[in-house]
């Protein structure tokens, strides 16, 4: 039988996806003498932008991931290596959607170095791929990688700074971890990821045991509770770490904040479907079409760059930018009554991956049967 959807993933990937949209119309419509505004609403509500993209990310792939490798012990026809050779073709495929998002700013920039800027699409692939070798190890051993990546940063990016934009190797070695360092740069946020893939697995466990036993006291006691408390104490850790530094985007002080952010509203959410304290199953529907078509969204939402670009004040950005979310929400739920799938640029390229997979095992098989 096919595993029920959790809804709380999809309401915070849909709620990253319409924070991301938001930021970026508010950024773009705004009147440059109130771009204070913009920077404001950054540093209350970013921990749930990139940072949160990525970490749900983490946690649906590793979901994804662990159900397929089920799929494998029951299933005659799909094995490990189609497993991989999915996985791999589907984050290739993100690569490549991810370097043509960035050649329009190359082009506009004159600066073709531009093509590898770290927008969270960049992040989200090269996230991807390497992820694959950790999901081998031990959840918790993950949560020391990814602390100490975060500990290699703070102490490279002083040493790399001051060579910002220089021809030379560590010019390059700048560019290639960081670019625009105020983007969503590789270093930073791929811890995100994989605390990601830590909460995925627990999910994923939890669930099973949830099945033999039939109730939610092990899905609390494993997961629930210990993801807030952690999640309460590393945002109360972030903000007296550097106060007020939790507020200024990158810094150690945001990091740990952010991910407790991430942590605690994620078990909250699923607290909240789990023991069925709101009735979340039609009230979340506008939030999931932003989840379902995520990357169809974040491509699509720059058609609107130029609609008010610098145009709008304190008042009127509020009531064009809510205009604009909703409508959003209501045109894909449109398509999605319509098309459903064929829409979603994400599904597309899972059925792409898979289908190459396919063909790839077909070829495998030939090659190997040759007397």
């Amino acid at each position: 039988m096919k595993p029920s959807r959790l809804r709380s993933i999809d309401i915070f990937r849909g709620a990253c996806m319409g924070w991301m949209v938001l930021a970026h119309l508010i950024d773009w419509w705004l009147k440059t003498e109130y771009s204070w505004l913009h920077t404001v609403v950054i540093m209350i509500i970013d921990p749930i932008g990139a940072s949160g993209f990525l970490f749900i990310s983490g946690v649906s792939i590793t979901i994804s991931h662990r159900r397929r490798l089920n799929e494998v012990k029951e299933s005659k026809e799909f094995n490990y290596r189609m497993v991989k050779n999915s996985y791999f073709l589907r984050a290739f495929f993100i690569f490549i959607i991810a370097i043509i998002y960035n050649i329009p700013t190359a082009i506009v920039l004159k600066d073709p170095t531009m093509i590898w800027t770290w927008f969270v699409l960049l992040t989200s692939a090269v996230s991807i791929f390497l992820t694959w070798p950790l999901l081998k190890i031990h959840k918790y051993f993950r949560i020391f990688i990814a602390f100490a990546i975060l500990f290699v940063h703070f102490i490279i990016v002083s040493w790399l700074l001051p060579f910002q934009g220089e021809s030379n190797i560590i010019g390059l070695i700048f560019h290639i971890l960081y670019n625009i360092i105020h983007q969503d740069p590789i270093l930073i946020f791929f811890p995100f990821f994989i605390i990601g893939t830590v909460i995925g697995d627990l999910i994923h466990e939890t669930s099973s045991m949830n099945k033999e036993e039939n109730n939610n006291s092990v899905f609390k006691k494993r997961l629930l509770i210990p993801t807030t408390l952690i999640g309460i104490f590393m945002i109360m850790s972030g903000v007296l770490i550097q106060f007020p530094q939790f507020l200024i985007r990158e810094s150690l002080s945001w990091v740990v904040y952010s991910i407790g952010i991430d942590l605690f509203l994620l078990s909250i959410l699923l607290t909240i479907e789990k023991f069925n304290i709101l009735r979340t199953k039609r009230s979340y529907k506008l939030i999931f079409y932003y989840s379902y078509y995520s990357l169809t969204i974040y491509l699509a939402h720059n058609l609107l760059y130029f609609l008010f670009l610098n145009k709008l004040d304190l008042i009127s950005i509020w009531v064009f930018a809510a205009t604009a979310f909703f409508s959003m929400g209501f045109i894909l739920r449109e398509i999605y009554k319509k098309f459903e799938r064929k829409a979603s640029l994400k599904v597309q390229v899972g059925r792409l991956s898979l289908a190459l997979t396919r063909k790839i095992e077909v070829i495998i098989n030939k090659r190997d049967t040759k007397p």
